[in-house]
Parts: C-alpha cells; structure tokens; sequence
C-alpha cells in the first residue's frame, strides 16, 4: 500500500466503483436495472462485513425520511449512514454531496430544500453519475445536478453553498486534508458539513491499513477520530462533532461528522 500513489488509488477506487454501477445498470440485468431490490443492486461485497452483516448500503435507510429518492436510488446506496437525517437541511438552501454514486442522498436534500434551493452531487466516476441522473429523472426532481469532478478539486466556486454532506466518501479519497480544505473553500461563511464516514481505530494493524481491498472496502483509507479532528481544524471548520453510529470492521466505525465553517 505505501508504494500506491494517491493518482494509483484514486483509479483503484475509481474501477472498483464503476463496476459497482455496471453491475446495479439495466445492461447487466436483463433490462430489469434495480428493480430486484437491494439484493442485487449494491453488490454483498461493498455492504456487508465480515460476519455477513448489512453495515453498508440500503439497510441503514430503514425509518429514515428518503422522500424524493426513488427505491432504485435508495438500494443502490453503498454509504454508511443517512447524512440527510443530521444535515438540518432548509428551504432554498444549496447542498453538496461528496461523492454522490447513485444519487440518493442528492435527492432527499433536493425534496428538503425544495424548488427555491439546490442540490449538487461531485463524483469522480461517470458509470455511477449516469445512474444517478437517471434516477433523478425518475423521480421528476428538477432541483437536482450531477458533476463529474474530484473532491481534492471541486469544481464549484468559493462560498456558493450553504451545506457540505458526504456518504462514506472522504475515506476512499488520497488526501483526505485537502478534501477538507476544498469542503471549506466553497461553503459559505457560517456553511456547515453534515457527513457520514468511516472512524479508523488507533489501533488499526498495518495489515488492515496495507490491504488495497479494505482500502477501496471504505476501511483502510479511514482517519481516526484524532487524525479527523485535527483535518477538520486546520481546514477551518470549528465546532466538531464526531459522533459513533456502528461498527463496520474489527476496527472501524461509522460515525456522523459535523462542523461549521465560521462565519
């Protein structure tokens, strides 16, 4: 792992995604795309521990609001967590997602803020921006966009949104710092950052941290709490949040991650 550049991992990441959205695509199921259910949307691989457990994906929207995110959108999840259930989202707000995949946490924030607000969703790999687009279309949600870019490089102007959300995207990133950074850059002065993602444990073996499957499996790439906390500090963002929702390896956790950029 410590030989991999972050242009290696990104593409290592990149492929492992884009085949996650050909499989959950019409193309690769009899036209029938994810009208199956979760099952065989997300693949088990990208959802499931090592126990078989459900800690990614789907599962975790079960009682959360997800109006305006069809079922196709909503199975084909692979974050761990519900951002949109903690962000506050409010009418005629801007929101951006992180790392969008298929869309559906895009959708809920775009139902939340309504006609007068915005959601825009960054992601780096076009296979999952077509499914979301067309989930979005689906849907009828005309307040919603879907960007081809990397969040080390956001392709959106300074201060031009009110609200950051992320789905356990910021771990699979090589420079986590700079994602942070650019997360500040756009949000607006008292913006706030409303995201789920993966803890790393201090103890974390050199194993874990050097296998390239676990890496793209949103572990090895993980900050721990102190590492997140100090990113988030020197990006700008005061009033951290780190709060644990569930365990997702031997030595990772979900958690939601909140902060502020001051006003």
């Amino acid at each position: 792992m410590a030989e991999l550049t972050e242009t290696e991992i990104r593409e290592e990441v990149r492929e492992r995604y884009a085949a996650a959205a050909r499989a959950m695509s019409a193309e690769e199921h009899g036209g029938e795309g994810c009208g199956c259910g979760p099952a065989c949307c997300a693949p088990e691989e990208l959802t499931a521990d090592a126990d078989g457990n459900e800690v990614f994906g789907a599962a975790l929207y079960d009682g959360a609001e997800v109006d305006g995110a069809p079922e196709t959108a909503v199975a084909a999840s692979l974050g761990c967590g519900v951002p949109t259930a903690v962000a506050d989202l409010h009418e005629g707000e801007t929101v951006l997602d992180l790392g969008a995949g298929a869309g559906a946490d895009v959708l809920i924030a775009a139902r939340r803020v309504g006609p007068s607000g915005r959601a825009i969703g960054v992601d780096m790999t076009e296979e999952m921006l077509t499914l979301a687009r067309a989930n979005a279309a689906a849907a009828g949600v005309a307040n919603a966009e879907f960007v081809l870019g990397y969040l080390e490089e956001l392709p959106l102007a300074d201060a031009s949104v009110d609200v950051v959300i992320s789905n356990c995207v910021i771990n699979l990133a090589g420079d986590k710092e700079r994602v942070l950074r650019e997360a500040a850059r756009v949000l607006r002065p008292g913006g706030r950052l409303a995201v789920s993602d993966v803890i790393a444990g201090e103890g974390m073996d050199a194993a874990t941290r050097a296998d390239l499957a676990q890496w793209t499996g949103c572990i090895a790439g993980a900050l721990t709490r102190a590492e997140f906390e100090r990113a988030l500090g020197a990006a700008g963002f005061t009033g951290v949040e780190i709060r644990e929702t569930h365990r997702v390896h031997e030595h990772a956790v979900s958690a939601i991650i909140r902060a502020q950029r001051p006003g």
